[in-house]
This record gives C-alpha cells, structure tokens and sequence, in this order.
C-alpha cells in the first residue's frame, strides 16, 4: 500500500474511531485501525475501519493511490501523530513486514503494524427498508433519551435506547428508561414510517457513536435502518453498524402518568440554578432535595447531618393545592440539561406519584421522574 492523503482529511477520519477502538488486550487488534487503499492515482481512496465487535464505522476518503493494499496500525498512535503534523500531505507506504512508513513536510515515522487478514470484518448487510432523517431532528432525539438509560449491566435490556415507528401516525419514537427516570420523544417522518423495522434496542455505546456522527459540521442527513440484530447508520461515505441489544424493551405506557390534576410552567433556567446550589448540602449517597410547591412560591430544599441544610425559593403562577415531592436532584437535572428548554412544564398529583416534565414548545417530548420518599 502506497498513498498520498490530505492531512485533514486523514485526522478527521482517525478522529471518528478513537471511541470505538478497544483498548483492553482481550484482543489486541481490536485497538487497531484497518486501512485499505483501492483505486489508482487521483480516483483512489482510502478506507478506515474499526470495530470492538459491537459497534463499527467505516469512512472512506479521497486520496492519491501509487499502490493498493490493506494494513492495520494502532489507531491511537497514528491519530496521535497526524493531529501532530504539519498541514502538508501525509504520504503512508506500508512494507512487506507489516510496518507503515509515514511522511510529511521533513518527519519521518515508521510504525508496526499487523496484517489486514488478522482484522475482523465488519457486518454486510443492506436493510430492506432505510428511512432518511435529518441529523439536527436525530440528534437531539439522542440527547433527550439517551441519559435515562440504565448503566446497570444486569439490566441489559435497559442498557440502550428504544426504537419504535408509530406507522399510523407517520411518526418515530424513541424511549429510553433506567427504573427511576424516563425519556420519550416522538419526532414525524411521514410515509417513510410504513415498512421499516419496529421495536428494536439500540445499545448505548452505538448511539453515542450515531450521536457523533450526526453532530457533525457536514451532517445534514443520515440513513437509517434495522435487519435482523444489526442496525446500521449511513452519512454519505461513512457508515456505522451496531449490534442490537436482544430482550424485550418493558411496557413503558405504564409508567407514563394517566392524568396529572396539578400544572405548573416556569423558566428552565432558574430552577436548574437553583437545584445546583441547593444540591450541593445534600446527601452525598442519595442526591435527596425537596420541593415543595404551593400558592406563588416553590420551595427547594436540602438536609444532611453531616453538611447541613439549604433552600431556595422561587416565584411561580400556580394556585393549586399544596404538594410536597422528594427527588434525586442528579435525575431532575439530568432531564432538566437533556431537554435543554427555556420554558418546561411540569404535571403531577400527588407527592408519591411520578412527575411529568415538557418543554412548553414541544408536546412530543417528556420526561418522566419518579419521586424519591425523604
């Protein structure tokens, strides 16, 4: 293998991997990149692949071929010297030995390296049905679900995100819950709701991945669909494919409040400043605060023996009956930080009942957070 590739171009490419590359010596390959060169002179290319077995992205970028042929190198390292080069071409030349001679400007790096037949290969599959999202729509689906997701790896089937196409209302959803808190947000795709895959996990770690990718500066649109247990991502050369996680997603209708008698809309912003102060005296254990809402004010508040005591106040419109509800105030700003609002509104009814949270300019999305008893 013979090529000569932009620098920026490369980098960007490294850097798209650097979280999925396996660092742990199981496999060592694993924390390797696959590059395979194809095509001759100014038509070739240049792919970069890697996998942790779970989830994988391969990106293909223009370059100047001499000579085709594949290699894998430590993603790492490599990264860490193109981002260190200067903005010149980057020439690679890889030997018979598996070793990767790197140029450019006047540095000079040979790097070992393991041949491409000992790489894993990534999933081929081609879903029956893809359905094209816009990123910004996509991405901030991601960011409201995903921090409600359970870290618990005995749940496994909480460790990730529900996919769900409402067909008869043209609509996509997606839900994720951990026990404590729930996520839901429902975004309108049309017609292209009809046919594709329904009622499939996407795992954490290959969302994180997707959410990379649509937050990128050239995203606009991304292709996405399901066959059997493998997702796949597709945004313009750059693919991502993820295994599913197997198990079945719980009801989560039941927990969604029935009906909530009591409403209260305020500014996001002061009660996530006010949450954080106030956080700051409670238990360390419990992350316990208290609110208390009644007529024209609502009441935070925090005890702990070993820190002490703190409360805020805060002005609402509400002329309801007075209610006392005690939360993990990590889970409450959790959700406060992912809706990401400037005006929410919440509903409940009694103090042992879940509390819904809306952005008051989005009916589609909701939060769901289960009171704690102080």
């Amino acid at each position: 293998m013979k090529i000569s590739i932009d620098k920026v171009e490369l980098q960007r490419g490294l850097g798209r991997i650097q979280a999925i590359v396996e660092k742990r010596n199981s496999m060592p390959i694993l924390a390797n990149v696959l590059l395979t060169a194809s095509g001759k002179g100014d038509a070739g290319k240049l792919e970069l692949a890697a996998t942790d077995l779970e989830v994988g992205v391969r990106g293909s970028h223009a370059a100047q071929v001499t000579k085709p042929g594949a290699i894998t190198v430590s993603a790492r390292k490599l990264y860490d010297i193109v981002r260190e080069l200067p903005e010149e071409r980057v020439q690679l030349d890889a030997s018979t030995q598996s070793y990767v001679e790197l140029r450019c400007g006047r540095a000079r790096f040979n790097l070992a390296g393991a041949a491409a037949e000992e790489y894993p290969t990534l999933p081929e599959f081609s879903p029956g049905q893809m359905v094209r999202l816009q990123a910004a729509v996509l991405s901030q689906m991601i960011e409201r679900t995903m921090y409600a997701a359970s870290l618990d790896e005995t749940r496994y089937n909480l460790n990730g995100v529900y996919f769900e196409v409402l067909a008869a209302d043209g609509k996509l959803r997606m839900v994720a819950t951990d026990g404590h808190r729930l996520a839901l947000v429902d975004r309108l795709i049309g017609a292209q709701a009809t046919g594709l895959a329904s009622g499939v996990i996407i795992p954490r770690k290959g969302l994180a991945e997707l959410k990379r990718l649509v937050d990128e500066e050239d995203a606009d649109e991304v292709e996405l669909g399901f066959e059997g247990n493998n997702g796949l991502a597709r945004k313009g050369d750059v693919t991502l494919v993820m295994r599913l996680i197997e198990g079945e997603f719980p009801n989560y209708k039941q927990v969604i409040p029935k009906s909530s008698d009591r409403k209260l809309t305020l500014e996001a912003e002061p009660l996530v400043r006010a949450l954080r102060r106030v956080a700051l005296l409670s238990a360390e254990r419990s992350r316990a605060i208290k609110l208390d809402i009644s007529e024209g004010k609502l009441t935070i508040s925090s005890s702990s023996p070993d820190l002490g005591e703190a409360q805020e106040e805060i002005d609402i419109d509400f002329a309801g009956s007075a209610v006392t509800i005690g939360f993990n105030a990590k889970y409450l700003l959790d959700c406060l930080g992912a809706l990401n609002a400037k005006e929410i509104q919440l509903a409940f009814r009694d103090g042992d009942k879940p509390v819904e949270i809306r952005p008051s300019d989005d009916a589609d999305s909701l939060a769901v957070v289960m009171p704690m008893r102080l």
